[in-house]
C-alpha cells in the first residue's frame, strides 16, 4: 500500500488533473442532495493532509531561519506585499461578478509554501535548508495574516465572520501542527532521528496526497452540476491563475538572479511561488458555506498550473542560473 501511496504522490502532476475529473463525473451523476452531504467529508480529509505533513515538519527550523535573514526577509515581503495584492487585482478585473471567485484567488496568494517548496527545490538543487525554513515561517505568518487580508481587502464583498475563519485555522493549521510536533517527538524518542528519516517520515507526505486529492474530489463534485451548466467557467479561472503564476516566476527568478547565489535563488523561487492550496481549499469550503465552493473551485483549479509549472521550472534552472557546480559558496 505504502509504495502505491507514494507513487501516487510522485505523480501529483497526473493525479490531480484525474481527480477533478472523476469529481465532476461523479457530481453530475448523484443528486444535489447527495451532494450536500458530501461536504461532512471535507472535515476529516482535511486533518488527513494536514496532520502528516505537520509531522515531518520541524518547528526547529524557526530558529534557524534568521541564519540567512536577507534571504528570509525577501522571501517573505515578496509573498506577503506584492503576490496578495497582485491577486486581489487580478480578482477584481477578471471576477467582477463573482466575489467568492475573487476571494479564492486571493487565499491561493495568502498561504505561502508547502511541503512541494522542498520537494521543487530540491529536484532543482537548490538550497534546501532555507525551503525548509521558509516553509516554516511561510505558513505560519500566512496563516496569521489570512484573516486579516481578507478582512481587509475582501470583508465588503463577501459574506465573512472573520471568527469562524480564525478558528478554522486553528483547527486545521495549529491544532494539527500541534499534534504533529508530539507526534514527530515520540517517533524520535522511541526510533531515533536516522530511523525516523528512513522508514517513517517518508510515508506521511503519502497520507497528506489522500487529503489532497480527496478534497481536490469533493471541491469539483460540489461545482459540477455548475461547470456542466456553463463549461467556459474553467476558461475564465485559468486566465487569471496563468497570468498570476507567470508574474510569479518571473519576479522570483529576477529577484534570485539580482540578489541570491544559485542555491538561495532556486529557494526564494519556489518559496515564492508554491502556495499551501490545500489549506486554502479547506479554508474556502469550511468557512464561507456554499459560496465558498466558487473560491474552491478557483483553487483547485490553480492546483493544476502549479503542479505543471514547478515540474517545468525544474528543467530551466540550469540555463536560468547555471549549473549546479557554478553555485558561490
Amino acid at each position: 500500500m505504502w509504495k502505491f501511496l507514494l507513487s501516487i504522490n510522485k505523480k501529483l502532476v497526473y493525479a490531480i488533473p484525474v481527480m477533478m475529473i472523476l469529481g465532476f463525473l461523479f457530481g453530475v451523476s448523484v443528486s444535489v442532495d447527495f451532494l450536500k452531504q458530501l461536504k461532512s467529508l471535507i472535515i476529516p480529509f482535511t486533518f488527513l493532509m494536514v496532520y502528516p505533513m505537520m509531522v515531518t515538519l520541524n518547528i526547529n527550523h524557526l530558529k534557524e531561519g534568521i541564519k540567512n535573514v536577507k534571504l528570509q526577509v525577501t522571501t517573505q515581503l515578496i509573498n506577503f506585499l506584492i503576490v496578495p495584492f497582485l491577486a486581489y487585482g487580478l480578482g477584481l478585473f477578471f471576477f467582477k461578478d463573482n466575489s467568492y471567485m475573487a476571494l479564492g484567488l486571493l487565499l491561493a496568494s495568502l498561504l505561502p509554501t508547502s511541503g512541494m517548496t522542498i520537494s521543487w527545490t530540491g529536484f532543482a538543487k537548490g538550497n534546501m535548508g532555507a525551503a525548509i525554513n521558509m516553509t516554516v515561517i511561510g505558513l505560519t505568518l500566512g496563516s496569521l495574516a489570512t484573516p486579516l487580508y481578507v478582512q481587509a481587502l475582501m470583508g465588503t464583498k463577501v459574506d465573512m465572520n472573520i471568527v469562524l475563519v480564525i478558528k478554522q485555522i486553528v483547527y486545521i493549521v495549529f491544532i494539527p501542527m500541534l499534534l504533529g510536533y508530539f507526534t514527530r517527538q515520540f517517533f524520535l524518542k522511541k526510533y531515533g532521528q536516522k530511523e525516523f528519516k528512513k522508514t517513517w517520515a517518508p510515508k506521511f507526505p503519502s497520507l497528506s496526497t489522500i487529503g489532497v486529492l480527496g478534497i481536490v474530489f469533493v471541491a469539483m463534485a460540489l461545482k459540477s452540476k455548475q461547470l456542466a451548466a456553463d463549461p467556459g467557467i474553467l476558461w475564465s479561472i485559468f486566465q487569471p491563475l496563468l497570468i498570476l503564476y507567470f508574474i510569479n516566476f518571473a519576479l522570483g527568478t529576477i529577484v534570485g538572479k539580482m540578489m541570491f547565489n544559485r542555491g538561495d535563488a532556486i529557494a526564494l523561487v519556489y518559496g515564492t511561488v508554491m502556495r499551501n492550496l490545500s489549506i486554502a481549499l479547506a479554508i474556502s469550503i469550511n468557512a464561507f458555506g456554499e459560496k465558498g465552493t466558487d473560491a474552491a473551485l478557483v483553487i483547485a483549479t490553480a492546483y493544476i498550473i502549479q503542479v505543471q509549472s514547478a515540474a517545468w521550472y525544474v528543467k530551466f534552472t540550469d540555463k536560468l542560473f547555471g549549473p549546479q557546480a557554478d553555485q558561490k559558496i
